[in-house]
């Protein structure tokens, strides 16, 4: 099963990820934020925004994912338009924000924090794999502010995943009925993540090789934000409530739900599926196209991208990253197709 796939597993994976996190006081120091922070009454988002022009593009990440991560992509896009990059509440040099983190929350956040910059939309909005259905939540609640999408091997309701020991779960099936809290700016003191007094701590971890394509400085940016345990704490929270999210949009087809507005699809050619789950790798392929193609159908004015290309596109192919966003800016900007 894809490993970044594999990140929506659940509360069980969650544990195993927090006891392996690399230790937090292994290193000296911070390392400088390249963003301003936003206070949002109780927490801070640190948020990065570079370029000029309109419409503005927001990149959401996906799990274990930061904003400098988009440090390829951001600077070619930089050239064309202007673009935000962000951490979520939790994760990098961001506060712990207010819990439930249901996708309400998150995007709450997150039009508060560009409201408070002075970013306007309508906003180009690019989600990367569990981004992929934030940002759908988001064009759901504030249709206004958005003008334009790009799903980077976007998560999608039903899509299954890996959950350990040869077994897989669809998105969705984890859901427990629950009705999903109102979010709200204000933190309290049951929100912020306490951690074991006894957790050994660990030295840092070898990165992977996919982030040998970053500047050194996004290296070592890196190997510090993996080691947090504020964002292990906020994705247990993510991971537990995005179920409810999507069995609700597989209960009805959500076809046509973003109107007519440009969206691109991109989508890996391989999803890279062996035999050693409990659906064999033909279907598990099989389904991952059918998702795929079904997030082409959330509009009318869409079309899919296949691209050659492992799960973290903005880090193996930022160009075609780059090439999808300025075709949704242009569509945007001229009230065209894409």
């Amino acid at each position: 099963m894809n490993k970044q796939n594999s990140r929506f597993a659940g509360a069980v994976l969650q544990q195993v990820v927090i006891l392996m996190s690399v230790c937090a006081s292994c290193f000296a120091a911070t390392p400088p934020p390249p963003g301003k922070f936003v206070d949002l009454g109780g927490h801070r988002l640190h948020v990065n925004c570079s370029g000029k022009g309109t419409p503005t593009v927001v990149v959401e990440n996906g799990l274990g994912d930061f904003s400098f991560d988009w440090e390829l992509v951001q600077t070619k896009v930089a050239e064309f338009t202007r673009i935000c990059t962000y951490d979520r509440a939790g994760y990098a040099w961001s506060d712990p924000g207010p819990k439930p983190r249901t996708f309400a929350q998150i995007n709450l956040e997150l039009r508060d924090a560009l409201g408070k910059l002075g970013e306007k939309g309508p906003f180009v909005l690019v989600g990367h794999s569990y981004g992929g259905p934030v940002i759908r939540n988001f064009a759901l609640t504030y249709p206004r502010d958005v003008g334009g999408m790009v799903q980077v091997d976007a998560a999608f309701e039903g899509m299954r995943v890996g959950i350990g020991g040869g077994k897989t779960m669809r998105l969705g099936d984890d859901a427990k009925g629950r009705s999903i809290p109102k979010p709200r700016a204000e933190m309290k003191a049951s929100d912020k993540p306490s951690f074991p007094a006894d957790l050994p701590p660990q030295g840092p971890q070898e990165l992977d090789a996919m982030y040998k394509v970053l500047p050194k400085e996004d290296q070592e940016r890196q190997l510090w934000a993996q080691s947090l345990l504020e964002m292990q704490d906020a994705e247990g929270s993510q991971m537990e409530w995005s179920g409810e999210y999507f069995a609700k949009w597989m209960k009805t087809s959500q076809a046509g739900s973003l109107g007519r507005i440009p969206l691109l699809v991109l989508t890996r050619a391989d999803g890279g599926y062996g035999n050693d789950q409990d659906v064999p790798g033909a279907q598990l392929e099989k389904e991952r196209k059918e998702g795929q193609a079904m997030l082409v159908k959330l509009s009318s004015n869409a079309k899919q991208v296949i691209v050659k290309s492992g799960h973290n596109m903005e880090l193996e192919a930022p160009g075609e990253v780059t090439a999808a966003i300025r075709e949704v800016v242009e569509a945007v900007r001229k009230g065209g197709k894409v």
